[in-house]
């Protein structure tokens, strides 16, 4: 394999506000480096506004929306944190309908921080492993999950990948291993 991910597209799901912003440019910076395409999708057209903790951050347009694309319009799919992110997220249907969409297909899935919080909307934690920030332990318990207090999980135990990271300080192991994961389906295929 060359270690080219040319072709395949990475959707990045967000909410038009709240995003924690270096938890969406770090994953989109590593996922572009490693030569697939990320693509901005939110639940509506527009400049989403991201967030530095509660400061507001740069604004970033968006490629697609959530109603237009479907999971097998990508080859995974990344879910930032910021807490307003995630809440607004799992209050959408599609967007939720999107998320479990890639569970039902396989295809990996990475989330960091308080981005499990749509996960759980989904449904799609059961039999899972997973890290998150630790205020989301009890939701994600509670969804059937185990959860651990770790940089980084990778939890292999469902039709795909599901890999989780708690915090901006574990974003080099999530982006290391999100473009391992790209390659990896890329080698399979």
């Amino acid at each position: 394999m060359s270690g080219s991910q040319e072709g395949r597209r990475v959707a990045f799901l967000v909410a038009p506000e709240g995003v924690e912003e270096v938890e969406l440019t770090e994953p989109w910076r590593a996922v572009a480096k490693a030569g697939a395409c990320p693509v901005l999708v939110s639940t509506t057209a527009g400049p989403v506004q991201a967030f530095n903790h509660l400061d507001r951050g740069d604004e970033f347009d968006v490629d697609r929306v959530v109603d237009d694309v479907s999971a097998d319009d990508f080859d995974a799919l990344v879910l930032p944190g910021g807490v307003a992110n995630p809440d607004q997220l799992r209050t959408n249907e599609r967007a939720v309908a999107f998320v479990r969409e890639f569970f039902d297909a396989g295809k990996p899935v990475a989330v960091i921080c308080h981005g499990p919080w749509t996960l759980v909307e989904a449904g799609v934690l059961a039999g899972r492993r997973i890290t998150s920030w630790p205020s989301l332990r009890t939701d994600i318990i509670n969804a059937g999950a185990e959860w651990v207090d770790e940089q980084l999980v990778r939890c292999d135990c469902g039709p795909s990948i599901l890999l989780s990271s708690r915090k901006p300080d574990d974003l080099p192991a999530f982006c290391d291993a999100l473009v391992h994961e790209l390659r990896a389906r890329e080698a399979a295929l």
